[in-house]
């Protein structure tokens, strides 16, 4: 019989244990969250970044676009298109700036 799998040890102490005690299906699920958590936070660190990184002046900002969105460019079909991106909650809302320059 194989060897049970050790945790890693970046983890915090404990988690490994608790998770000994969690079902093979269980722990599927665990994996799914923990994929879609570091998924979120990474978004959060680019809309993060991006915007300590945007150009856009506040006053530029069309009625409804808060003074914390960022602007990215998006490909679509070939074709490049400026957005105002922003957090709301959980959600991550964007409104359409125009056709992006080729310096964007």
């Amino acid at each position: 019989m194989p060897a049970e799998p050790t945790p890693p040890t970046t983890l915090p102490s404990g988690i490994g244990s608790e998770c000994t005690s969690l079902s093979a299906d269980q722990l599927r699920d665990l994996a799914k969250y923990a994929e879609s958590l570091a998924e979120y936070r990474e978004r959060e660190s680019r809309l993060e970044a991006e915007d300590e990184s945007s150009g856009e002046e506040s006053d530029d900002r069309p009625d409804g676009v808060p003074s914390g969105a960022s602007v990215t460019v998006k490909e679509i079909n070939d074709n490049r298109y400026r957005y105002w991106q922003w957090r709301n909650g959980d959600k991550i809302k964007s409104k359409y700036i125009g056709p992006a320059s080729p310096d964007d």
